[in-house]
C-alpha cells in the first residue's frame, strides 16, 4: 500500500511539472518575442524539448505502476528508470544549445528591452522553482532528473535577472552568457551525477548501500543453516529491490525448519525494500542444480573446442 501511494506522488508529481512548464512555455515564447530577445526564445525551445521529456517521463511513471504480467515478469517498474535516462539525456542536449548560444551572444551581443527580460525573469523564477521544489521531494530516480531539469532552468531565470539588473544600470549584455555557462556546467555536472545511478540499475548493481558481507553474515548466524552461495541482489529501479541466494541446511532438517529458515530470510530482508526474494534450500551433502549446470557448461565448451 506504501509504495503505491509513492508510486501515485511520483506520477502526481510529474504531472504538476509538465503542465506548469507547458504553460509557462507559451509564456516564454510571447515574452521572448515582445523584449525581442533571442536568448529567451532559445530557452522557451528548450522548455519546450523539457516539456517533451517532462510528459514521457510522467507517462513511463504512470506505466511503472501496472503489474507484473506475462510479457514484463517483475513488472513495470524499470519504465520510470528508462524515463529518467530519456530525460537526462534530453537535457544534456538542452544544455549543450543553451551553452552554444550562450558562446554566440558572447561573439554578438544584442540590444533587449531590458524591463521585459527583467519580469519575465521573475515569472520564470517563480513557475521552475515551485514545479522544482515540488519534485526535489520525490525519490524516484524519474523524479529527481526531472528536477535537474528544473533547477537548471529556475537557475537560468536567476542568471537574466541578476543580468537584467546589472544591464539596468551598465551597459554589460555580455554578463548574461556569461552566467548561462556557469550555471550550465554546474548542472551537467549534477545531471551526470544522476544518470551514473540510471546507468548502475540498467547493469543490475547491488542496490545502493546494500552490504552483501553484512547480509552473509546474517544469513549464516539463522539457526540450521551451515552456509549460503548464489547469492546475488539488483534493483529494479532503485527503490524496489530483487534477492535470491542458495541456503545450505544442516542433512535432515525437517520440511518445518526449511519453511521456517525461508520466512526468516523473507523478514530480514523485508525492511530493505527488497520486493522480490528467492530462497533456495539445499541440505547437506547436496550437489547445488547451479554448481551442476555450470559444470556441464564447461565440459560442453571443452568438447567442442576439443573436436575443433
Amino acid at each position: 500500500m506504501h509504495q503505491h501511494h509513492h508510486d501515485t506522488l511520483a506520477s502526481r508529481n510529474l504531472k504538476f511539472a509538465f503542465f506548469l512548464n507547458l504553460a509557462f512555455t507559451v509564456l516564454e515564447i510571447a515574452g521572448g518575442f515582445w523584449t525581442n530577445s533571442i536568448a529567451i526564445l532559445s530557452d522557451a525551445l528548450h522548455d519546450a524539448g523539457d516539456c517533451f521529456s517532462l510528459g514521457l517521463a510522467w507517462y513511463l511513471q504512470t506505466v511503472s505502476t501496472r503489474r507484473p504480467d506475462a510479457k514484463f515478469t517483475y513488472g513495470y517498474r524499470r519504465f520510470s528508470t528508462l524515463g529518467a535516462l530519456v530525460t537526462g539525456l534530453f537535457l544534456i542536449a538542452g544544455l549543450g544549445f543553451l551553452g552554444y548560444q550562450a558562446v554566440q551572444r558572447l561573439r554578438q551581443p544584442a540590444e533587449v528591452r531590458v524591463p521585459g527580460m527583467l519580469a519575465l525573469a521573475v515569472v520564470g523564477i517563480v513557475f521552475n522553482g515551485l514545479a522544482a521544489w515540488r519534485l526535489r521531494h520525490g525519490h524516484s530516480l524519474s523524479e529527481q532528473v526531472a528536477s535537474w531539469h528544473l533547477v537548471e532552468d529556475t537557475l537560468g531565470w536567476a542568471a537574466v535577472l541578476v543580468g537584467s539588473v546589472v544591464m539596468l544600470v551598465w551597459d554589460l549584455p555580455i554578463i548574461d552568457p556569461l552566467l548561462s555557462l556557469l550555471i550550465s556546467v554546474f548542472i551537467v555536472w549534477n545531471v551526470f551525477r544522476n544518470l551514473k545511478k540510471v546507468a548502475l540499475v540498467f547493469l543490475q548493481s547491488a542496490p545502493a548501500g546494500f552490504d552483501l558481507a553484512a547480509v552473509g553474515r546474517q544469513l549464516a548466524s539463522i539457526p540450521g543453516v551451515i552456509g549460503s552461495h548464489h547469492t546475488h541482489t539488483w534493483t529494479l529501479d532503485g527503490e524496489s529491490h530483487v534477492f535470491s541466494t542458495h541456503l545450505v541446511l544442516r542433512e535432515g532438517s525437517s520440511r518445518e525448519e526449511i519453511v521456517a529458515t525461508q520466512r526468516r530470510v523473507h523478514e530480514l530482508l523485508a525492511q530493505q525494500h527488497f520486493a522480490h526474494v528467492t530462497v533456495e534450500i539445499e541440505l547437506q551433502g547436496e550437489t547445488c542444480p547451479a554448481d551442476l549446470e555450470s559444470t556441464r557448461g564447461r565440459e560442453s565448451i571443452a568438447a567442442e573446442s576439443s573436436d575443433q
